[in-house]
């Protein structure tokens, strides 16, 4: 007689720099959405993003605020766009974790400034706090951000000084505990990819290009 070992496939599709873009999505188990929310930061758009979500098939949602998203920055005023129409297993997460079907996921919007980044675009970012990345839990399966660990998916096209923009804390901080699967955004130039780098799966999965094209499909990850 035979034994059969049966192996549960967990479906995870991420995407991150939406800018107003309102992909089609398959449906799957876990859908992760790592910032940028909106085209121009209204709260119409928050309100247009939240009523797409909430037709997303997915068992769980997960959300984290972009370095665009200045209106969520006041955490009191995100929670009331998120409980704007009734979002049935969905996440906002600020610096804080949830959980999915055994997975330990934690979510922080925090994100580096670098040399040439649009001064408008900064949510998120006058803060220091992004540099104390020793508060990411050390037991985290699923870690989202929105900018990207240093040298991974992180290259800019246009001429600076490093063209690697990520940050070098964040990085180390990630090797030390290896998640199982890293998702951020922000640099568009590095969108719609992941790698596999032993235990962690990074993914950049911003959907849009440098031009604020939407050119990427979701990034579908099996784990």
């Amino acid at each position: 007689m035979m034994n059969f070992i049966y192996v549960k496939i967990m479906i995870i599709d991420c995407i991150s720099d939406l800018h107003g873009y309102f992909p089609f999505l398959l449906g799957g188990d876990l859908l992760i959405i790592a910032g940028d929310l909106t085209a121009y930061d209204k709260i119409e758009e928050y309100q247009e993003f939240i009523k797409w979500l909430a037709h997303q098939e997915y068992k769980k949602k997960v959300v984290i605020a972009g370095n665009h998203d200045h209106k969520l920055e006041d955490f009191k005023l995100a929670k009331s766009l998120f409980s704007y129409i009734p979002l049935q297993n969905t996440v906002y997460l600020m610096e804080s974790s949830t959980e999915y079907d055994g997975l330990h996921i934690w979510g922080s919007p925090f994100t580096k400034r670098f040399k040439g980044q649009n001064h408008k675009a900064s949510a998120f970012t006058s803060s220091k706090k992004y540099m104390d990345w020793a508060r990411i839990p050390d037991d985290v399966d699923i870690l989202i951000t929105h900018g990207p660990p240093y040298a991974i998916y992180d290259s800019v096209n246009y001429e600076i000084d490093e063209p690697h923009v990520g940050c070098k804390r964040l990085r180390k901080r990630v090797l030390e505990i290896n998640p199982k699967l890293h998702v951020f955004g922000h640099i568009h130039e590095c969108g719609g990819k992941m790698i596999d780098r032993g235990i962690t799966k990074f993914c950049n999965a911003s959907i849009v290009n440098e031009r604020y094209q939407m050119v990427n499909k979701p990034v579908r990850i099996e784990i």
